[in-house]
């Protein structure tokens, strides 16, 4: 029997550095009955030459050769590269898997265009949250190094520093951090700013997030919501009231009145990020302070956040929205991701046959184009939703 084999191009997305999978993992897929090849340089940027690919059994080949294999692993897959992604569009050809990040809900076009040349694609960003995805979860492990980096692009940019000290000059307070958001990224983020001395408050709109906000030796700021109102079904926040939205704003502008930074992590599935710091709340912040807003991607959790760029108000607070905060250390974001795309591979593929079991949860989850058609439910309903909006 033949032998599938993984094609794992370069990340063509501007500023993108990461790679899908890494020369440590390749033993195991090849154990598995998958054979390996890797587009010359494609892991580069992120530390990992030819070199080390090749002495861990895989081939070095160009992007027709990659691009030939049976199943494609890609780190962001042409419906979030749509630029471009275009040129790799016609390289694929029916019946070839594709498995990356895909962003099903703002990237429709790309959901169509795999219909559309009858590709197998999994979204790796619907995983769902569930135990034993865990090792599968994309978006949990790259969020850790959002979290990780947004503290260190604040204390970059603070004109204070985060540890208090007691020196002979006198006594140096500490810096006053305030994450917003304690999910996967915020819980990093809280975590890293206490390593480096500061002191930290949490907020999430999840009753159940204080005790992980507490474990850290943070502050949990609390307004008041019923369990289970703030979460759907799959563990991710769900939109709410515009009534809730102005009682979070007031909360979040008193407590942002008195601290240096404030880093911005909340993001709902499928919609744009709520606002939760508004101008107002900004123009109230001490000269000098900082916010990161991880969520600049999808229009940011602060009123004034332009993504890719710096912001500074006539307060003289500076503002950064960044949208690819885990390529900015691209070495460990993708050894991350690579375990996850691995463990991945290795359940989609039995005894050397993909093997699509539409009753496993992960496969149901995941699976977003089959046979030329659009199979994902919540893919499904969302393309619904977008043509009553527009009708």
């Amino acid at each position: 029997m033949e032998r599938l084999v993984v094609g794992v191009p370069t990340e063509t997305f501007p500023g993108e550095a990461r790679v899908a999978l890494v020369p440590s993992v390749v033993h195991r897929l090849s154990d598995a009955g998958l054979d390996v090849i890797v587009e010359h340089s494609a892991g580069e940027r992120a530390g990992f030459p030819d070199e080390s690919y090749a002495a861990h059994g895989a081939r070095i080949g160009t992007r027709a050769d990659v691009f030939g294999a049976s199943i494609i692993a890609q780190v962001r897959t042409c419906g979030m590269n749509p630029e471009n992604g275009r040129d790799d569009i016609d390289r694929l050809h029916p019946g070839q898997v594709v498995v990356g990040m895909s962003d099903p809900f703002v990237c429709p076009e790309g959901v169509r265009q795999a219909a559309d040349q009858r590709i197998v694609s999994f979204a790796l960003d619907f995983m769902p949250r569930i135990t034993r995805a865990q090792s599968m979860d994309v978006l949990s492990s790259q969020a850790t190094v959002i979290g990780y980096k947004a503290v260190l692009v604040a204390a970059n940019r603070l004109p204070k520093m985060f540890p208090m000290l007691t020196t002979a000059a006198g006594t140096v307070p500490p810096a006053q951090v305030f994450v917003i958001g304690a999910g996967v990224a915020g819980l990093t983020a809280i975590a890293t700013a206490r390593r480096m001395g500061a002191v930290v408050q949490g907020y999430d709109v999840r009753p159940s997030a204080q005790e992980d906000i507490e474990s850290l030796g943070a502050r949990c700021v609390l307004l008041p919501l019923e369990p289970g109102v703030a979460e759907d079904p799959a563990g991710y926040a769900k939109e709410l009231g515009a009534a809730f939205y102005q009682r979070q704003q007031e909360l979040i502008a008193h407590v942002v009145a008195g601290v240096d930074v404030v880093i911005t992590t909340a993001l709902i599935p499928g919609k744009r990020a709520p606002v939760l710091l508004t101008k107002e709340a900004v123009l109230g912040m001490p000269a000098g302070s900082v916010i990161v807003d991880c969520a600049a991607e999808r229009g940011g959790n602060c009123e004034l956040t332009n993504p890719n760029h710096r912001v500074v108000t006539a307060n003289s607070v500076t503002i950064l929205g960044p949208t690819n905060l885990a390529s900015s250390v691209p070495h460990e974001a993708s050894l991350m991701y690579a375990k996850n795309m691995t463990a991945f591979l290795l359940h989609v593929v039995r005894d050397g046959e993909l093997a699509l079991d539409l009753e496993d949860e992960i496969i149901a989850g995941t699976l977003v184009t089959r046979e030329g058609k659009i199979v994902n439910a919540r893919v499904l309903g969302s393309l619904e939703v977008g043509r009553v909006s527009s009708a």
